[in-house]
């Protein structure tokens, strides 16, 4: 992307800081000042820098769906600074069994409001089993995106773990995010060719890419991604780097 290209894209974020924390978790500081936390993994998380692992005060926690990789510090994290925490109803209950307060669940198709922060649960194309301690997989409800509209209109697309689907064109005409965060890393979720089509079916302006490089097998890189889709306008943060 283009250093034009770049800034064009800042002035629409609109006073959104939102910090790479590695595979697909991010943390966002609204335009008033609300913090925001997706897909707590932290922790073991080889691409969150050390500098990051310590997250302070949060107002809210947005949960895509069980796997370790995206709620590995949910209940710890949760705990420890009492956000409201937002995921599927399943995986809501589950956390409330690990002695999380403050739940407040939710299902695709339906909307809430966080004080003035609006958050929409969409489709994901991914399964969701959560791991217990011992080694036994329960049940997590179904895999979801989040589309959240900020206190001055600005909206983020977060799709969690996906395949692409034809109805993100629905998610596009429906909501229009502002910018949209896609996995491109290949084998467990979208490959940055599907990634391409998903993000022409959305009509974004502007991707960030995610869910790429933390492990060997997550194939997929940026460079792939902009060269599948040369017209779009991609923005490659490193893990730690805030756009605002």
């Amino acid at each position: 992307m283009v250093y034009g290209e770049m800034v064009a894209v800042m002035s629409a974020v609109r006073g959104i800081a939102l910090t790479w924390l590695g595979h697909s978790t991010f943390k966002v500081t609204s335009a008033e000042g609300k913090t925001l936390l997706i897909d707590p993994w932290v922790a073991g998380n080889p691409s969150c820098p050390d500098a990051e692992k310590s997250i302070g005060q949060l107002d809210l926690m947005l949960c895509t769906h069980g796997h370790f990789d995206h709620i590995g510090d949910a209940v710890s994290i949760a705990k420890a600074t009492t956000p409201t925490v937002v995921a599927i109803h399943e995986l809501c209950i589950w956390m409330e069994r690990k002695g999380v307060q403050n739940t407040s669940p939710m299902n695709k198709g339906g909307s809430q409001r966080v004080g003035d922060i609006t958050i929409t649960m969409v489709h994901a194309d991914h399964s969701c089993g959560i791991t217990e301690d011992d080694g036994s997989i329960v049940y997590g409800g179904e895999a979801a995106g989040y589309v959240i509209t900020f206190e001055n209109g600005f909206r983020l697309y977060h799709a969690g773990d996906t395949a692409v689907f034809g109805d993100m064109k629905l998610i596009g005409d429906l909501y229009k995010p502002d910018l949209a965060l896609l996995p491109i890393g290949d084998r467990f979720v979208m490959s940055p060719r599907e990634a391409a089509l998903a993000a022409r079916l959305l009509g974004a302006p502007a991707v960030v890419p995610m869910h790429y490089g933390t492990f060997p097998l997550l194939t997929g890189t940026p460079e792939a991604f902009q060269a599948e889709s040369p017209e779009l306008q991609v923005i490659t943060l490193t893990p730690g780097q805030t756009l605002r």
